[in-house]
């Protein structure tokens, strides 16, 4: 009568270890903090602060609200323009179709917002302590701040876009009545829409880097406001060919040259504004991922 036989394993093989990679269906799964495993922690840690919904939430609100003000602002202006010369020729002044820039009213505000949450998600770490436990577990530190760049990113996009969708159908019935259409389906209103998502997105970039670089959420976002809100109104102050002239080189005066139809007098060529806008964003970002790799947490 035989008995069942059992493998054994030889005491010359190595015992099995936990820290080797794995393989399953074939494939190998690398031991460690990889950079998905980093993200997807990232997004859990983003998507689970009850401030980052409702800094989400407010620029939804906002610029839904400031696209239906700007769409009865724009038609009480036309209305006001059949029946007034002087009102007529402004109107004519501002040139363009002043319809469809209806629903990206509310940018400004949209770009302070998630600026602003750009600069929280990394000084944050930093104030409470957390960047003790983040950098431990990712020494590298580099992918930790990568992925941190990608989800505020992709969220500040996404949040606009949908936003000024959201806008612009809450504008097209306001607009009808006062015999003003708006297309949401034309080109001139996607590219509008992609220009100005994608300037978000790079200004939450910006605050990110801002917060990465001091360390401290209320010096961020002042540095934030400082450079999109206070440096332009500052060189349009000033007088001289130098500033007149510096003012087009502000990242907040890159999405229009961009978004326009046809070029605009005193601004720069379309490319130009996505280069600069471009530099604005990868410099400081950089620059906050090379100190953050040498500084002690």
């Amino acid at each position: 009568m035989s008995s069942p036989t059992a493998e054994s394993t030889s005491p010359h093989e190595p015992a099995p270890s936990f820290s080797a990679p794995v393989h399953f269906g074939g494939r190998r799964s690398q031991p460690g903090p990889t950079f998905f495993r980093v993200l997807n922690s990232e997004i859990i840690k983003f998507r689970s602060l009850l401030s980052t919904l409702i800094l989400l939430a407010s620029t939804a609100v906002v610029m839904v609200g400031f696209g239906a003000l700007s769409a009865w602002g724009t038609g009480q202006f036309t209305d006001a323009a059949t029946r007034d010369p002087q009102a007529g020729g402004r109107m004519a002044a501002q040139g363009g179709d002043l319809a469809v820039s209806a629903p990206t009213s509310g940018i400004a505000f949209a770009q302070l917002i998630l600026g602003s949450l750009g600069v929280l998600l990394m000084s944050s770490e930093f104030t409470t302590g957390m960047a003790r436990s983040t950098f431990a577990a990712v020494p590298k530190r580099l992918p930790a701040f990568a992925a941190k760049l990608v989800v505020v990113m992709v969220t500040s996009f996404a949040v606009t876009a949908v936003s000024i969708w959201v806008a612009g159908m809450v504008a097209v019935p306001i607009l009808d009545n006062y015999g003003l259409k708006l297309d949401l389906g034309s080109s001139q209103s996607a590219k509008l829409l992609l220009v100005n998502s994608i300037y978000v997105a790079a200004v939450a970039a910006i605050g990110m880097a801002l917060g990465t670089l001091l360390r401290n959420s209320a010096g961020g976002i002042m540095s934030l406001v400082g450079i999109f809100f206070v440096a332009p109104i500052a060189f349009q102050l000033i007088p001289g060919d130098f500033f007149k002239e510096a003012r087009k080189y502000l990242p907040g005066n890159t999405v229009d040259p961009v978004a326009a139809a046809q070029h605009v007098p005193d601004t720069l060529e379309a490319w130009q504004a996505g280069l600069v806008l471009g530099a604005w964003v990868v410099i400081p970002v950089l620059l906050a991922a090379v100190l953050l790799k040498r500084r002690d947490v």
